[in-house]
């Protein structure tokens, strides 16, 4: 804030004034960080963009604290994703960022010291503050030389970061300091929703590509439908195969491992592999020689053929034989008929280094395969691998995607349910704030007409050649605003000492029927001022009630007070007096009954809460005092509850207040299971 000099003549170095301008002055700076908080709210509530959001926040929040640049920051606790942005004052507007690219350790060290507005800061807030102004440096349009910061929290946790930056050497002032404290929490529930907003965009991008996955392997899985079709699409191939290449005899054989298939194993190691044919074809001139062997569903075991097992220890190159001359094909498998076909080329599958199964071109006679033709072989076999491979994985990731699917659709049920705990949450805050502006207002009228009346007797008393008459009457009002005032005072104090039990009960017994005649005395003129008459029923016999004498009468008194309050002129009041013993409890009901506008379901909810009134009520009051009459009769071991009884062809009700204490000293657990809530004052 801008500091403005006063000349010599206008100084006045008077102790008073000073004070009330420096009350002044902490006036305005709530005024100020209040419309500021106002701004925030409105912008939360009108913004449906939570990016800009943001800006808009930045851009207030920058203007009010007449700052060069605002950067807010929101940070995700369950993602690591960061969110910015800032604003800049119209003359850094035209400049765009220059510096360098560099390091999170370099830019730390450029960063001058963060003053921080939080002083119960923690070493993540100190780690939170420090990332994003590393992650908005590059935003910032010139080098930041002083900066105020502070890390909003909300549900407990640390959710972002204002910071107010200057490109000048600065020393922040108090007023700033507490201007930034007083807007976090409103800060804090924006960036909550703006993280809120980011998470459900990301949930609904995940199902938006689950969805298309799915939708990708449904076409694939119509297209590769079962084994069968593979294994006819394998058996065209290897005839096509042989017959281009002019080979006596083909076959295609497929691995199906003990082990996991994409088990990773040692190089040599030979695994424990079943080898089935699945695709065969014969020259005709030899078809009688090979016989029986040509069945598809004959298999047989890796480590049973010596010939087999070269394709492990000799990976990523086809096995050749030439009439029985290499070794290690002293022990073929019986389906390769050797003896027949001495000149045996095998071509490997693999898929990622794992051999999937091998393409076997024969002949009868010797050859020498050509470049060209292994090329070709090694093409074949590599289109083969895949489609094996789609086939064979297709079910299993099928299956993990429907897993995948289902998580991620539970997953954006609990973000739903997060969603409607969060907004839930929100409402409440906002009904708090009603409440606080509620009690504002009242609490506000009632310290404000007193001091208000106050402050004119005391001027009066001081114009001169006033006469003794009007001077008593002005220290009369005094007196009397005092004591009003205190009475306030003194009831807020109470209510706070009822509600942390600080002092158990004091009980001594009193005379009840000589009691209640007493205080409905004390009540005779307010009474007859509101042209009320009253009807009091009292037992017979009198009454010895164990109780505390002066919380008994406060609460007779607020009950009465409340009735001449909302009473409708010429109407009685009854008081019923009645002594019973129910659920071996002595007890003593004292039912207070007017006749005035009716108390709502709905008002019956909060009467008996702190500074709540009923809607439409407009007789002065602070609504605590059948506040405090719960919590004294509940400090007495009682009860209390009210009920509103409609009036036949009238629009007037007969509402109750009914009082139940135990007649003796004794705790009743059973008083305070049952206290009844209900409307009030």
């Amino acid at each position: 804030m801008k500091k403005h000099l006063l000349s010599p003549q206008k100084y006045i170095n008077n102790e008073e004034q000073r004070h009330t301008s420096s009350g002044n002055l902490m006036q305005q700076e709530e005024e100020i960080t209040h419309v500021l908080a106002q701004r925030i709210n409105t912008i939360i509530a009108n913004s449906p963009v939570r990016s800009s959001m943001l800006s808009d926040i930045a851009h207030a929040v920058g203007a009010a604290f007449n700052i060069d640049c605002c950067l807010v920051t929101v940070v995700s606790d369950i993602s690591d994703e960061i969110i910015t942005a800032h604003w800049c004052s119209e003359q850094f507007l035209g400049l765009s960022p220059t510096k360098e690219m560099l390091s999170q350790e370099e830019l730390l060290f450029e960063l001058p010291v963060v003053q921080c507005a939080d002083k119960k800061l923690t070493i993540e807030d100190i780690s939170i503050i420090q990332k994003t102004l590393v992650s908005g440096w590059q935003d910032i349009p010139l080098a930041m030389k002083a900066i105020l910061a502070i890390s909003t929290r909300f549900a407990g946790h640390s959710n972002g970061v204002i910071s107010l930056i200057k490109f000048r050497s600065y020393q922040w002032q108090e007023s700033e300091i507490r201007g930034l404290q007083s807007i976090e929490s409103c800060c804090a529930i924006a960036f909550a929703q703006v993280a809120q907003s980011q998470i459900l965009a990301t949930q609904k991008q995940h199902l938006q590509k689950a969805n298309q996955h799915q939708s990708l392997i449904q076409k694939l899985t119509i297209l590769n439908r079962s084994n069968l079709e593979l294994n006819q699409m394998l058996q065209l191939v290897i005839n096509s195969t042989a017959e281009a290449l002019e080979v006596d005899r083909g076959l295609l054989i497929l691995f199906k491992y003990a082990d996991p298939l994409f088990r990773k194993l040692p190089k040599q190691q030979i695994p424990n592999v079943k080898a089935t044919l699945v695709g065969a074809w014969t020259k005709d001139t030899y078809t009688n020689a090979v016989g029986k062997l040509d069945n598809l569903d004959q298999s047989f075991w890796v480590s049973d053929c010596s010939l087999c097992q070269r394709l492990f220890t000799e990976p990523g190159k086809p096995i050749m034989t030439n009439n029985c001359e290499e070794k290690n094909t002293s022990n073929p498998a019986a389906l390769f008929a050797i003896e027949q076909f001495p000149n045996t080329l095998l071509m490997p599958l693999e898929s990622q280094g794992k051999v999937l199964g091998f393409v076997v071109l024969q002949q009868a006679t010797t050859r020498n395969w050509e470049t060209t033709d292994l090329n070709l072989i090694e093409m074949l076999c590599a289109q083969l691998s895949d489609a094996v491979i789609q086939s064979q994985t297709l079910r299993q990731v099928q299956t993990l995607v429907d897993e995948r699917t289902e998580q991620l659709k539970r997953s954006l049920e609990v973000q739903a349910k997060l969603y409607e705990r969060t907004r839930q949450y929100v409402e409440q805050l906002q009904q708090l704030n009603e409440l606080k502006d509620e009690f504002l207002s009242n609490i506000s009228d009632r310290l404000r007409y007193p001091l208000t009346n106050m402050l004119m007797s005391i001027r009066n008393l001081r114009l001169p050649g006033i006469s003794p008459e009007r001077q008593d009457r002005y220290l009369n009002i005094l007196e009397s605003e005092c004591t009003k005032e205190i009475n306030l005072i003194n009831d807020l104090l109470t209510l706070q000492k009822l509600e942390s039990h600080q002092e158990p009960p004091q009980f001594e017994s009193l005379d009840l029927n000589t009691k209640i005649q007493d205080l409905f005395t004390s009540f005779d003129q307010q009474l007859t001022d509101k042209k009320l008459s009253i009807s009091v029923e009292l037992p017979n016999q009198t009454l010895k009630l164990q109780t505390e004498v002066e919380s008994f009468d406060r609460i007779i008194q607020e009950l009465l007070t409340n009735v001449c309050k909302y009473s409708e002129h010429d109407t009685t009041v009854r008081v019923q007096v009645t002594h019973q013993v129910a659920d071996e409890l002595d007890q003593v009901i004292i039912k207070v009954t007017n006749t005035g506008r009716g108390i709502s379901e709905e008002e019956a909810a909060y009467i008996f809460d702190k500074f709540r009134r009923g809607k439409g009520r407009w007789i002065p009051g602070t609504g605590l005092g059948l506040a405090l009459v719960k919590s004294l009769v509940q400090h007495l071991n009682g009860a209390i509850a009210v009920e509103s009884i409609p009036i036949a062809n009238s629009q007037l009700c007969e509402i109750s207040f009914t009082l139940t204490l135990p007649l003796s000293s004794l705790p009743i657990n059973s008083y305070s299971q049952k206290v009844t809530t209900e409307n009030g004052n």
